[in-house]
């Protein structure tokens, strides 16, 4: 897309600080030989608001990067990630974050997960947690990438860190739930880790 020497930059279409600081430090962490900056989209609690109606996680993605390109200049990313458990018929799927309603805290939803799991064992209690990032610039769409990590749904949550279902999720190759991950484990394993890496790697290939 642009010569690797130059910066990237890239405009993330959200106010959430929180989420620009994980994406800065996931963007260090590719490579020095790939200068890139990031930013909040400006003023975005002021424009027209995307409602993520969609069903899959990447149309979601796709469509919020498309709507707030058309409203600002430069290439703008957007995100759309949650949990999927097969053996619910893919819930909480894109109604992750509101899976216990809207406005639920994270432990409203995973207590509701819990009880909807309760009495299954097993590969009844596979799961996966997935992100889409979708990339636009001027209403146009210029790349969108996935990624999934595989775990299973725990009894009991476990760990401090993290935030959503990440105390429930049980990551089999490090032994933890993801709320037990360090900083770094969790940046090369997450979901959101890997897409973003996939997004980037488009800018040498």
């Amino acid at each position: 897309m642009r010569a690797p020497a130059d910066p990237i930059k890239l405009v993330l279409a959200s106010s959430n600080a929180g989420k620009l600081a994980e994406y800065g430090v996931l963007a260090e962490n590719v490579s020095s030989h790939l200068p890139i900056e990031l930013a909040l989209l400006p003023d975005f609690d002021a424009l027209p608001a995307f409602e993520e109606t969609a069903t899959t996680f990447a149309e979601n993605a796709l469509g919020k990067a498309l709507h707030y390109s058309r409203l600002r200049e430069g290439l703008v990313f957007a995100d759309d990630s949650g949990l999927v458990v097969p053996s619910l018929g893919g819930e909480p799927g894109v109604r992750s974050a509101r899976y216990a309603g809207e406005g639920a805290s994270s432990e409203e939803c995973n207590r509701k997960l819990l009880d909807e799991l309760r009495g299954k064992k097993g590969r009844e209690r596979g799961a996966y947690f997935v992100c889409a990032i979708a990339l636009a610039g001027r209403g146009r769409a210029r790349a969108i990438v996935t990624a999934r990590v595989d775990g299973e749904i725990l009894e009991t949550p476990r760990g401090s860190g993290g935030f959503g279902y990440d105390p429930l999720f049980f990551f089999a190759p490090l032994g933890k739930a993801f709320a037990e991950l360090s900083r770094e484990e969790k940046n090369e394993h997450s979901h959101r880790g890997k897409a973003f890496r996939r997004l980037l790697s488009l800018f040498t290939a």
